[in-house]
């Protein structure tokens, strides 16, 4: 039947009014002769616009109308739907939310029947009715129909909110529980010779456990068997088996009425490997002697479901007491937070931002941190030792060990987020925890759950907001630092009393108790909640203090930063609450001068210590640096703003790279120390030489934008040199340059040369400007010429110099030029110009070795400072840093045209190169590299300890402390350590000799 148009018009409005996405298809099945009867009634049309999805509901409503058997039937559905408004909501409210419903409905036209009855007792069904409703079954397809059927109900109740999300969780529990028993029946009866032969319990742990299942989920669950009375083990373990197979397969096996869900029994001792029925007395002896820490974590929720109900209770009574006492093994904590990390880490890079149970934010974040609360507290507090999170979550608030505060939020979140879990398992009962990407999809769920207006936009907020607020608390909760710092300390100390305190500072090695105690008065003392926290943390950070060689340093620079930031409501939040935000700051204050020093001009930058959003260690590619520092270029109003931003950006990303250089060499409580050394030498090299070109390429943007505008009268590059061009900076290096510029079409090559060399002399000037952040001094003594020569040259100059005039030692010079900053295509010609120089085609001719030799061996007779001790000197000492690098660049000279691998400014690449060409052996390769690798780890110790640049180990006993335990040596081994060094050196000494001056 058609509609006039004008009325087709207003029908099809109406439908749009009432959230249809496809009115030309609905308004077509209203029109069909299954409605006939409803299609005038006003309240069918507002109870389908109040699901989640009209469009299905209606088409599941013409399918279960075009389903019915005779026109009697279909009366019967119509009146009760017209009539009935319980069983309208319930039944539209289904079809809205799950085809997957829809399609049993469709099969099973009767079914509907389920969802009429709404008396109080249908309201909260316990396992008991759930089995009545099972009670007819005969085998896999009648149990499945059977379990939809309830299902039909819970889900009826859930999408009408007539149960809360918490009571869906523990209806599908009972419901599995139910179906369980049931198929544990069917199995018995088909082999009941092997049930006369054992006793057989069921025990559920993860969500059934819980009492808190999904709507198709694993159901975790462990077997326990005995044998019955007079029957041999062997034969009834046998038995148990057999039954047990059977049951999961009742359940989990797909048949032309799909699949239950699978039962999961890999949580058994020995997982897959292990026998699926154990004796009580196996399990037991298991969990004794070799359960890892998870395992106890997955028996927190055990409880028994099926079977022998006295077997059950004994397996729970017999292995409980062992749950509680999980907390006392070594590692507890860091074993709980290492399994959560791998879960994270296990997740698809492309499913990472979807994933509700899993992923940052998610399910498993808050279950994992209430777990860990209850198994570390639970040992004295009987209160907390319930299996379903949400209790547990009350619990530890009511207990004091959450704040209230946070166990609401963590609560709230939770709810909606298993509510969208629900909804989104609902729709085609398939087990996922990825949110939809498609907006139909997410339409649907966000409409489920309430958010009518705009739903996709809000079930997004919305979803976020929870996430990012379980996020934090989760962060809070379960990587708290202090939990089990203070499970670590004698009773007493997790509060600070004078006494104690000056005690433990006599104990714990300061140097200068009375000043240090006078530091905690100040930080500790009050009734603030500024106090209060200090007093909670300050027992723990003297410890971390006096892990290092002047725990009076650390503590004194404490006191500088909270005194800076003690105001700032942030600071003692991100110490008390954010990870290793704590741990990381005491080794940054007690390592040196240096990372203090940087951090003292900004405090802020402490964010960066903790595991949230700041960024943490890890240092920034030179892309990203880069951009930030061009950005702010662009926002400052002349040149001398752009370079002091650029300068702010400098010295806060050496903050950063100093304190993971310094977190990785001391190593922290969860993260042993990094036990490749050569890694933090890249890791700081890299770093800092980035940092150092973008810092170069701001100031160079912010003199040409203040002077000339956009362009440059001159195309003008920067060439990297030495250590800078190397990617090898340290802490304290200069940045050895060359300046290379070429005249743009038009432009007088005088005009060109006065701006270019007006632009070197305004950057040099600009990043050397006494202030609050650390200069950077430009070096341009690689030049031609030297120092005599001109600070820049245009391409062609530098072409006709190195034809020319170009001396053996800047040839070798050239082997570190990198183009850093400025216009590339210039650096990329300037690159390809010197390439035949410093990779001569023909190798080197015996002058020219012989040239190299002689500066090699002047430098160390001369350059090496008067007083120094040369076996000790990290740079120009034998065995130094000098000794690899001319032996490795001698080697570059003579073979890289011809080995391609050796084209490379750095050491140790092309150290691996020219190992791999067989130009020197493994073990001398490996020698050289541990002997460069150590120096350099020795020079950045000495810019972190003294704060100035230095080749040589300290004089001062405490220095030489602190940069013995940077290079990983303890306390009082600081003559090892230079023994060490001498003996490492000793060895490279011997290759250089071998390799540098030896013959070809």
């Amino acid at each position: 039947m058609t509609s006039a148009p004008g009325r087709r018009s207003s029908t099809f409005t109406r439908l749009l009014r009432h959230g249809f996405t496809d009115p030309s298809a609905s308004e077509r099945l209203l029109d069909g002769p299954e409605l006939t009867p409803l299609r005038d009634d006003p309240v069918l049309l507002d109870a389908l616009g109040a699901t989640a999805d009209p469009d299905l509901a209606l088409l599941g409503l013409v399918r279960l109308l075009e389903a019915q058997p005779d026109p009697t039937a279909r009366r019967e559905l119509l009146d009760t739907v017209i009539a009935a408004k319980p069983l309208r909501d319930r039944l539209l409210g289904v079809l809205g939310a799950s085809a997957a419903l829809a399609d049993h409905l469709a099969r099973h036209p009767g079914d509907w029947q389920a969802l009429v009855t709404y008396e109080p007792r249908d309201l909260h069904p316990g396992v008991e009715e759930f089995e009545s409703g099972l009670a007819g079954v005969t085998d896999a397809v009648t149990l499945r129909v059977a379990y939809r059927r309830c299902l039909l109900s819970i889900a009826a109740r859930d999408v009408c909110d007539t149960i809360d999300v918490a009571e869906t969780a523990a209806e599908l529990a009972d419901l599995a529980t139910a179906t369980l028993r049931a198929a544990l029946r069917l199995a018995r009866e088909a082999a009941p010779e092997d049930a006369a032969l054992c006793r057989l319990a069921v025990i559920a742990l993860g969500k059934c456990g819980g009492h808190e299942l999904n709507y198709v989920s694993d159901v975790d669950v462990v077997f326990v068997g005995e044998a019955a009375e007079g029957a041999d083990e062997d034969k009834a373990l046998r038995a148990a088996t057999r039954l047990a197979s059977h049951m999961m397969r009742l359940c989990s096996e797909t048949t032309v009425e799909g699949t239950i869900w699978p039962v999961d029994a890999n949580l058994r001792p020995e997982g897959r490997n292990g026998p699926l029925v154990r004796t009580l007395a196996s399990h037991l002896a298991y969990y004794q002697r070799w359960a890892k820490t998870w395992e106890f974590q997955a028996l927190l929720k055990a409880r028994p479901v099926a079977g022998d109900a006295d077997l059950g209770e004994a397996y729970v009574a017999a292995l409980h007491p062992l749950v509680w006492q999980a907390a006392e093994r070594d590692n507890f904590v860091a074993d709980v937070q290492k399994m959560r990390r791998r879960v994270v880490e296990n997740i698809p890079v492309a499913e990472v931002d979807r994933q509700l149970k899993l992923g940052p934010g998610g399910l498993r974040d808050v279950e994992f941190a209430v777990q860990l609360l209850q198994l570390v507290h639970g040992r004295t507090d009987a209160s907390l030792r319930s299996g379903t999170t949400l209790d547990a979550l009350k619990a530890l608030a009511a207990g004091g060990y959450v704040g209230r505060t946070d166990a609401a939020r963590l609560d709230e979140a939770y709810r909606f987020l298993r509510s969208m879990e629900h909804r989104i398992q609902l729709h085609r009962l398939r087990r996922t925890h990825l949110v939809p990407d498609d907006e139909s999809d997410l339409r649907r769920l966000g409409r489920s759950l309430g958010l009518r207006t705009d739903p996709v936009a809000s079930l997004t907020r919305e979803w976020k907001r929870h996430a990012s607020a379980v996020r934090r608390l989760h962060e809070k909760l379960f990587y708290r630092p202090l939990l089990d710092a203070v499970a670590q300390l004698a009773p007493g100390e997790a509060r600070l009393s004078a006494e104690a305190a000056r005690e433990r500072l006599v104990a714990l090695g300061y140097a200068d108790p009375a000043a240090a105690l006078r530091h905690l008065e100040a930080l500790a003392s009050g009734v603030t909640r500024k106090a209060a926290i200090q007093r909670t943390l300050l027992p723990v950070l003297l410890g971390w203090f006096a892990d290092s060689a002047d725990p009076d340093a650390g503590l004194l620079n404490f006191r500088k930063v909270s005194d800076a930031l003690g105001k700032t409501p942030w600071y003692l939040r991100l110490l008390r609450d954010e990870g290793a935000a704590a741990e990381n700051l005491a080794r940054v204050l007690s390592a040196g001068r240096l990372a203090p020093d940087l951090l003292m001009r900004a405090p802020e930058a402490v964010a960066l210590l903790g595991d949230g959003d700041g960024g943490g260690l890890r240092p920034r590619p030179r892309a990203h640096l880069e951009q930030e520092i061009l950005a702010a270029v662009r926002r400052a109003d002349n040149a001398a703003q752009g370079v002091t931003a650029a300068r702010g950006v400098r010295r806060r990303e050496l903050f950063r790279t100093a304190a993971a250089d310094i977190v990785g060499s001391y190593g922290t409580e969860s993260q042993p120390a990094e036990a490749d050394q050569g890694a933090l030498v890249d890791l700081v090299g890299a770093a800092v030489s980035d940092l150092t070109a973008a810092t170069l390429a701001g100031t160079l943007r912010a003199v040409v934008r203040e002077g000339w505008g956009d362009d440059l009268p001159t195309r003008f590059a920067i060439i990297g040199m030495g250590r800078f061009g190397g990617h090898e900076l340290g802490y304290g290096s200069d940045a050895d340059v060359l300046f290379v510029h070429e005249p743009r079409e038009g432009v007088d090559e005088h005009e060109a040369a006065r701006a270019a060399a007006k632009v070197v002399a305004e950057m040099r000037r600009l990043l050397q400007i006494p202030s609050s952040d650390p200069p950077l001094l430009v070096d341009a003594d690689l030049r031609p010429e030297g120092r005599n020569g001109p600070l820049v040259r245009t391409l062609s100059s530098y072409e006709a110099y190195y034809r020319r005039w170009s001396l053996v030692w800047e040839r070798h010079a050239l082997l570190r030029a990198e183009h850093v900053a400025g216009d590339e295509d210039l650096g990329r010609r300037f690159i390809e110009l010197i390439d035949p120089l410093r990779y001569p085609p023909a190798g080197l001719d015996e002058d020219a070795v012989r040239e190299i030799r002689r500066l090699k061996a002047r430098m160390e007779s001369e350059r090496l400072p008067r007083g120094a001790d040369p076996k000790l000197h990290a740079k120009l000492g034998p065995g130094g840093l000098s000794d690899v690098e001319w032996t490795v660049q001698l080697l570059q000279l003579r073979h890289a045209a011809r080995e391609p691998g050796l084209r490379t400014t750095r050491t140790r690449p092309a150290l691996t190169a020219a190992r791999e060409a067989g130009l020197i052996s493994a073990e001398d390769a490996a020698t050289l590299d541990e002997a460069w690798v150590l120096a350099t780890r020795v020079r950045n110790a000495v810019m972190l300890v003294r704060g100035r640049a230095g080749d040589t180990f300290p004089t001062v006993p405490r220095e030489l402390a602190a940069v013995g335990r940077y290079l990983g040596h303890g306390p009082g081994h600081a003559g090892d350590m230079l023994d060490e060094y001498r003996r490492t050196a000793r060895r490279a000494r011997s290759v250089m000799e071998e390799l540098f001056y030896g013959g070809d």
